[in-house]
């Protein structure tokens, strides 16, 4: 049986596995460089191994120290839980909550109402595509997270909170700018502007354009939905988005897709074991009242119309309105 494992040196190692050096660790940890050092040797040395490979002003993980890490994180998130529940958490007059959201749009509703009912929280908001807000989660580095990847990972627990759907947006100019839908083979040769791959927005409508057997001319690939926005304004091609991002932009027109399903759910996620933090559970617990507040989108109901048939003339995505 090897030596023991001191937490004082695993919390040494852990602080300067998440600062990438030994000044920004000892500031965060308010400890002494010399000292923190020290420990991290120790550690090393009562193990005989190596956790960082050693730079002139940064250290890295070498594999064993990410997998240390990987414990740590676990360690000390399961500490920070007890020490909530047992101090006088429950009136929530204190505390910092991590947010990770895929859509500032989506998830201000939810901070807002938990606002309202707490005053004295903070709030630190991460924004990424929905396949970064599960990592973020699942790595510790998000309390929370809102999300529109399903899933359905042992670890996580997840709660729907609302319904969205994907449309199509084009240029006031453009030649379907007085159209208020297409059918999807309607895109068949069009140039599309679509988010990174990880992002939901992408994964839905590529699904939908692959059961229906359309490709389309070309995709124009970016990593914001206000890179997405700006791409189609210039005429690089039709942009998708989520109605409830759409805002009121008289530079572009939505456009319903006919024939597809593209209606998406959102979720509130976060890691099981943590469910009951008093901050988490304060979020879960307001998430299903939250988008009926004010400044919460409200998502119109798809209207019935006849679907478009094969008599129909085909719009051409490429003219232009002159």
């Amino acid at each position: 049986m090897g030596p023991s494992v001191s937490v004082t040196l695993l919390r040494a190692f852990h602080l300067v596995a998440q600062a990438g050096s030994f000044t920004r660790a000892a500031r965060a940890g308010g400890v002494s460089q010399p000292t923190l050092s020290a420990q991290v040797r120790t550690l090393e040395a009562a193990h005989g191994v190596s956790l960082f490979n050693r730079h002139a002003r940064k250290v890295t993980l070498t594999p064993l120290g990410q997998n240390l890490l990987a414990v740590t994180a676990r360690l000390f998130a399961a500490e920070e839980e007890a020490n909530d529940l047992l101090a006088d958490a429950r009136t929530l007059t204190r505390g910092q909550l991590r947010i990770a959201a895929d859509s500032a749009t989506h998830v201000m509703p939810l901070l807002a109402a938990l606002r309202r009912r707490h005053a004295g929280l903070t709030f630190s908001l991460r924004i990424g595509n929905s396949s970064d807000v599960v990592d973020y989660v699942l790595a510790y580095e998000a309390d929370i997270g809102v999300t529109a990847k399903p899933t359905s990972d042992p670890r996580l627990h997840a709660i729907p909170i609302r319904t969205d759907r994907l449309v199509l947006f084009v240029p006031a100019g453009h030649a379907w700018a007085r159209r208020r839908q297409v059918p999807i083979r309607a895109l068949g040769d069009a140039d599309l502007v679509i988010r990174e791959r990880g992002s939901i927005t992408r994964e839905v409508f590529e699904a939908r354009l692959a059961e229906a057997g359309i490709r389309p001319r070309s995709l124009v690939e970016v990593q914001t939905r206000e890179a997405v926005r700006e791409a189609v304004i210039a005429g690089f091609g039709i942009g998708i988005v989520f109605e409830s991002e759409l805002g009121d932009d008289p530079a572009i027109r939505a456009l319903e897709v006919a024939d597809a399903s593209l209606t998406v759910a959102e979720y509130l996620i976060c890691r099981e074991e943590r469910r009951r933090l008093p901050l988490v559970r304060s979020l879960l617990d307001v998430a299903p009242h939250a988008t009926a507040l004010p400044g919460a989108p409200r998502l119109r109901a798809p209207r019935l119309r006849r679907r478009p048939t094969l008599r129909d003339p085909l719009p051409s995505p490429g003219e232009r309105a002159g």
